[in-house]
């Protein structure tokens, strides 16, 4: 069967510079394994499938795949999901925003020309990492214990465990190796540019899939969405404020943060790059 299919850009500077997301639209009737292969297939860091909404307030329902492995909540797939519905004729509700269901609950997405943003999801955990996995996730970083400035939970679906560096150039210098340290990492590294940059912030997502290789994420809206909450809240940044991620990788990722009374937007370029169907 032939469904609609979208391969989406996100949160690049300019259209090809971001991360890509599959999202496969009218999945109904595939099975969990079906789902799993095409995720595979695709070979991206997750890849979407679209489905009518099961709560009224929701404008559809997507279920999440990062390769083989279902998450409850990703960022860049979120606005990725979330445009390639719009362009292939969805219509909101509420034309001023776009409500998405995923396990994670109703997430809102705001477009806002070539721009859309999603309201960060609360963390399902948080607090102080524990001192002998900060000094594992610093072998495999290859850094020194001086370079960490500050850890913390940031688990808001995907898992990520953050560390706060002393400054972007250490984030970029980065080259992690994960000989030794067998298991499921999702490490995100943060460091501050010198004021006066172009950006405040310098990102970079690791992950594993099972026990494969380490690889690095081009741009991560999970991550800097719950990055942004631990960083505002612990005062080392204001909003709103645009963060980059992907530069060690050859990607231009810029992410705009901003925060009204009561909700944390997380926000990018979602630019349709492929756009056609896909047998399943």
């Amino acid at each position: 069967m032939q469904r609609g299919f979208r391969q989406v850009d996100v949160f690049g500077e300019t259209p090809g510079t971001g991360n890509p997301v599959a999202v496969v639209l009218d999945a109904e009737g595939l099975s969990d394994d079906e789902l799993r292969r095409f995720s595979v297939w695709t070979n991206l860091s997750e890849c979407t499938f679209v489905l009518p909404p099961t709560d009224p307030e929701a404008d559809y329902r997507v279920r999440i795949f990062s390769l083989s492995t279902e998450l409850p909540f990703a960022g860049h797939p979120t606005l990725g999901t979330a445009r390639a519905w719009l362009d292939a004729g969805g219509t909101p509700a509420d034309p001023s925003m776009v409500i998405q269901q995923c396990d994670a609950g109703l997430i809102p997405v705001r477009p806002d020309g070539d721009t859309l943003a999603f309201a960060s999801p609360p963390r399902t955990r948080s607090g102080a990492v524990a001192p002998e996995l900060v000094k594992e996730l610093i072998e495999i970083l290859g850094i020194g214990a001086e370079k960490v400035v500050d850890a913390e939970w940031l688990d808001n679906g995907p898992g990520w465990v953050g560390l706060l560096l002393d400054s972007a150039d250490t984030v970029l210098g980065i080259r992690p190796d994960v000989a030794g340290h067998p298991g499921v990492w999702d490490i995100g590294v943060i460091g501050a540019h010198h004021e006066g940059s172009e950006t405040a912030f310098e990102l970079r997502a690791f992950f594993t899939n099972g026990d494969g290789p380490l690889r690095e994420d081009p741009v991560t809206g999970s991550l800097n969405a719950a990055a942004a909450e631990w960083l505002l809240t612990s005062g080392r940044a204001h909003a709103p404020y645009l963060a980059a991620q992907g530069t060690a990788i050859g990607r231009r990722g810029r992410i705009r943060i901003s925060q009204d009374a009561d909700r944390l937007w997380v926000g990018g370029r979602a630019d349709v790059i492929v756009s056609g169907t896909v047998v399943i």
